[in-house]
């Protein structure tokens, strides 16, 4: 039974399996993002200041979901790479370290919730009401990760065993309890946004707890307690692999806290004002989350694939995993952007009401700073299928085109000639460019396995 398991990544049709790995964690990834989203519209029912400092926070939450994110994609290229060589001892020494360095993540996210949170919003905000706010919520968030990491820990393991079923239903629990607990806690108990924050982390916590159980009840891998003994190689084995989804996620971090200060800045020279701006955008900024939780899940479904495959040295079904994988995405975006381009007004009301300006500002940030949307799919699909194929210099360059190499500086030179619009108008011209990036190295290394195949 272990073995016909082991071999359906080599023998099902990839169509097939595409589906079958990836359509669980696109729906995990989407619940996923939307702990973030219901946060956000629960608590926009509090006031626009409550609002307004959770989409500061989402920074150091995207933060903690990209260095285990990172840790669970390096595992999991790992892992799959080794069942594909059939090596299931090391395959079990991948899992086991990845444990160690979550746990030593956790370490390092509590001390920030205990010491840092007041620093981090001191940096983006002068009003000391929304500095409140977003301190009362992501001090509980931070010191209440372990759940979040034993569940993005669990996820990926599971996925590269290929149990990706046994995942979303844990995912699933822990959103439903997180979407019933947040009006409970908010408004029933009269906690505010402690209590969007609260049931954020025991939704987490019960996943997390729930997805560990499944994994060592249904583990197909070699495991004993001596393979927790740290080994270097694997430990940057798996830091180097996961690297480049891990900087992507931090660029996104990155990028998002010097947005919040540019908007600042230019905001209150505009018709705005400084907080509509950066309210406006954390909206923006989680509606993209959603659509692009789809395309990462997509790649990340694709990932044992990829790397088992690649290791079986198959390269026709690596190549036919890319192309599904592509195309997939595409479609999506391309439904995404006439989403966002015909219905601007719906999408930013969904999360309450404005004032004219509000809407207005929101709408129009949304229409063309998204305007690439169609073509945003390629960037992390190309990023993930390097990494898993063991390229992660070229997954890290991947990772870095959008957001560092283009979109930060774009949004840091465009608002000096064209004030706050010129932020907008940066995301679709870095969009662009990561796009033609991401085909030119894409359509290189195609060919090479091609040409392997042939000879």
């Amino acid at each position: 039974m272990e073995q016909t398991k082991e071999n359906k990544m080599g023998v099902m049709p990839v169509n097939k399996l595409l589906v079958t790995m990836s359509l669980p964690i696109v729906i995990s990834m989407l619940i996923q993002a939307m702990y973030n989203l219901v946060d956000s519209v629960f608590v926009a029912q509090i006031n626009p200041d409550a609002l307004t400092a959770v989409g500061m926070a989402f920074p150091m939450q995207s933060l903690m979901i990209a260095f285990q994110t990172g840790l669970g994609v390096g595992m999991n290229a790992l892992v799959s790479r080794y069942l594909g060589q059939k090596k299931p001892y090391e395959a079990g020494l991948a899992a086991t370290h990845a444990l160690i360095l979550t746990a030593l993540n956790y370490v390092v996210f509590l001390i920030v919730g205990l010491t840092a949170i007041p620093a981090f919003f001191s940096i983006q905000t002068h009003s000391e009401i929304i500095a409140g706010y977003g301190v009362e919520y992501l001090s509980i968030v931070c010191c209440g990760s372990l759940g979040l990491f034993f569940q993005i820990y669990g996820e990926r393991i599971l996925q590269a065993t290929g149990k990706t079923l046994l995942s979303m239903v844990s995912q699933i629990l822990g959103a439903v309890i997180n979407i019933v607990l947040d009006p409970v806690f908010i408004f029933v108990f009269g906690w505010g946004i402690k209590g969007a924050a609260w049931a954020t982390v025991i939704g987490q916590v019960v996943s997390g707890v729930l997805v560990i159980v499944y994994f060592w009840k249904f583990r197909n891998m070699y495991l004993t307690g001596a393979m927790l003994k740290p080994k270097m190689p694997y430990l940057k084995a798996i830091i180097s692999l996961g690297l480049a989804s891990c900087i992507n996620q931090i660029a996104m971090a990155i990028v998002q806290i010097v947005l919040n200060n540019i908007l600042r800045h230019y905001g209150a020279d505009s018709v705005y004002g400084s907080d509509i701006p950066i309210a406006c955008v954390g909206i923006v900024s989680k509606v993209n989350m959603v659509f692009m939780a789809i395309c990462i899940g997509i790649s990340q479904g694709s990932q044992p694939i990829w790397g088992f495959n690649y290791g079986a040295k198959k390269y026709d079904r690596v190549r036919q995993a890319y192309r599904y994988s592509v195309t997939a995405c595409t479609v999506i975006a391309t439904i995404f952007f006439f989403c966002f381009q015909i219905f601007p007004h719906q999408i930013v009301g969904i999360f309450g009401t404005g004032s004219d300006l509000y809407f207005q500002f929101a709408e129009r940030y949304l229409k063309i700073f998204m305007f690439m949307t169609f073509a945003n799919g390629i960037q992390p699909v190309s990023s993930g299928f390097f990494t898993s194929i063991g390229m992660a210099k070229l997954g890290i360059v991947m990772s870095l085109t959008r957001q560092v190499i283009f979109l930060l500086p774009l949004i840091i030179i465009f608002p000096l000639f064209m004030g706050i619009d010129g932020v907008m108008y940066a995301g679709p011209i870095a969009d662009a460019a990561a796009f033609v990036l991401a085909i030119v190295f894409a359509r290189r290394e195609l060919g090479k396995m091609r040409s392997a195949e042939i000879v």
